[in-house]
């Protein structure tokens, strides 16, 4: 690829204006040379994803006020008429989005999509040849071709079958590798990746972030990574663009950025990662009693040669006070695991006890005293809250079930509780998409402490907020715990997370617990060769440490 001598990217006092009141940006300017990575970072609401969208003119048509000018390989975003408006969307740039489910249509195979990508944004310039036939450019045949190719390039094992698969037959990181094969299907200039790994378990991360390490070095093509995980931008780029309200806070190489920040802001973001070599939590001497008993835990789906085996002889304990962290990759059976241990999933063998009585095999009216002390909180607090109900009257749901009629309590009981997770009693009223992520999760969790829990068990409570607000999250539920005595199970992906709020921790691996002990049995001196295998992969904010542990995940893959 010919490098050209002026900037692929050039930003110049980027304006960015929703709802006439709304600045998501404000003033911003940078460039970037082709070739090159350059990482947007910074706290959720600081205008990452809505720079990357102005990239690409995807604020166009939408009411949005933008001002200031964007250069994308010599066309101006702002002014460009339809015919270029096509010829950058795939040709000079592509977008690898963050939610890959939402980003493909599920009524239609990965490969048709991919080809549907090449037919109408490829440049059309050459002859497409694949095996002894030649295709036209554009033609069908030639499409379906270079969908192959790019998928089999992804790392899509099996690419001409699987491109047959529809979206939601791809496991995620799958996902995530198909939306970087269509983004590569124009051989564009520049990719701009909006947060490709939130999702993602730590193995799966590491993979596509090597993949793109890959991608850049043998195409010459230049990256824009928006990303809240700062570990991830130290795993990927040349240099590092902190954002806050809209505006740039510092800029430069990525070593220096990360290694010696010069502002404050910088230097509070950096403060609150999680590190696997950070501070951990002070256990306390006096051990609570033992809430929670699982032995030899089974839960399978499907009957017969169908069946699914999610959770294979599982056994723990959880006690008063104490956090049990349990870590995995996606599909090991974690959330399986937490849904059976709060009774939302009945296992199909093995023994569950609450405060030493067996509750595993009871039925619903016999469990329903247990309910209010056994609570979840969920993942996806969009998806878990009510979209058409106030997050006043979510909370008020366990009250009103555990069988409270006054509403002047309820009432009086939710405001209260909206204070203590740090949310002002006056948004009563407010519904859910009204709230921050960070907000929603709060709310989470104070529905959760509604019924006076004992035991609480998180399922990745903190795996899509940016570090900042997850600290304040994990904050929160100490505190809670240490006021209130509960027994927690943290299910994550994240192991600097789970090593900093963690008691004890559970390794696990197929549906199996492949290792388990203290924070400092696992985290110091891990016996299972899976344990070091998840540790390797956590990113490092050490750009030349990260580049090192990339080149021994690439050694051990080729072995």
């Amino acid at each position: 690829m010919t490098l050209p001598t002026t900037p692929l990217v050039e930003v110049d006092r980027l304006s960015v204006e929703f709802d006439g009141a709304v600045r998501a940006v404000d003033g911003l300017s940078f460039t970037l040379e082709a070739g090159r990575a350059l990482a947007l970072v910074g706290e959720s609401g600081s205008g990452k994803s809505t720079v990357a969208g102005a990239l690409l003119g995807l604020h166009r048509g939408t009411g949005a006020k933008v001002g200031g000018t964007v250069r994308v390989g010599g066309i101006d975003v702002g002014t460009a008429g339809p015919a270029e408006l096509r010829r950058l969307r795939g040709g000079v740039a592509a977008m690898v989005f963050q939610d890959p489910l939402s980003a493909l249509d599920p009524y239609y195979s990965v490969g048709d999509q991919i080809a549907e990508v090449y037919r109408i944004h490829h440049p059309g310039s050459r002859i497409q040849q694949v095996g002894s036939t030649i295709h036209r450019p554009g033609s069908r045949k030639a499409a379906r071709a270079r969908a192959i190719e790019v998928l089999d390039r992804v790392g899509i094992p099996d690419a001409a079958r699987r491109s047959r698969s529809r979206p939601h037959e791809f496991s995620g990181g799958m996902r995530q590798r198909a939306l970087l094969a269509m983004a590569l299907a124009c051989e564009p200039q520049l990719i701009v990746a909006d947060e490709p790994t939130t999702a993602l378990d730590v193995t799966v991360q590491a993979q596509i972030l090597d993949l793109l390490h890959e991608l850049r070095r043998e195409t010459g093509t230049a990256l824009l990574l928006v990303t809240h995980d700062v570990g991830v931008a130290a795993e990927s780029v040349d240099e590092v663009l902190v954002m806050r309200h809209g505006r740039e806070v510092e800029r430069g190489p990525a070593a220096g950025v990360l290694g010696a920040p010069s502002a404050p802001y910088t230097r509070a973001l950096l403060s609150a990662v999680p590190r696997l070599d950070g501070p951990t939590r002070t256990t306390p001497e006096k051990k609570g009693e033992t809430l929670l008993e699982a032995v030899d835990l089974r839960r399978e789906f499907g009957r017969g040669k169908a069946a699914v085996t999610a959770v294979d002889g599982v056994s723990l304990t959880v006690r008063a006070g104490e956090t049990l962290g349990v870590v995995g990759e996606s599909g090991s059976g974690k959330t399986t695991l937490g849904r059976m241990l709060v009774r939302l999933l009945d296992p199909t063998g093995g023994e569950l006890r609450y405060r030493g009585e067996e509750i595993g095999g009871l039925p619903d009216k016999r469990l329903r005293p247990y309910r209010r002390e056994l609570q979840m909180v969920f993942q996806d607090p969009v998806s878990s809250l009510n979209p058409r109900r106030s997050v006043g009257e979510s909370i008020a749901d366990p009250l009103r079930v555990a069988g409270e009629r006054d509403e002047t309590r309820i009432r009086g009981r939710v405001r209260e509780l909206l204070d203590r997770v740090g949310l002002d009693p006056d948004r009563y009223g407010a519904y859910p998409h009204e709230f921050s992520g960070g907000q929603r999760q709060r709310v989470g969790i104070a529905r959760a402490l509604a019924a006076g829990p004992r035991l609480i068990v998180c399922d990745e409570p903190v795996s899509a907020l940016d570090v900042t607000t997850q600290a304040q999250v994990t904050a929160l539920l100490a505190e809670l715990q240490a006021e209130l005595g509960l027994g927690l199970v943290f299910i994550a992906h994240d192991l600097a997370v789970v090593r900093q709020v963690s008691d004890r921790v559970a390794v696990m691996r197929a549906g199996r617990i492949v290792e388990q002990g203290t924070v400092a049995e696992v985290y110091g001196a891990p016996q299972d060769p899976y344990t070091r295998q998840l540790l390797a992969a956590v990113p490092s904010l050490d750009p030349v440490l990260a580049a090192e542990r990339r080149e021994r995940r690439q050694e051990l893959a080729a072995a």
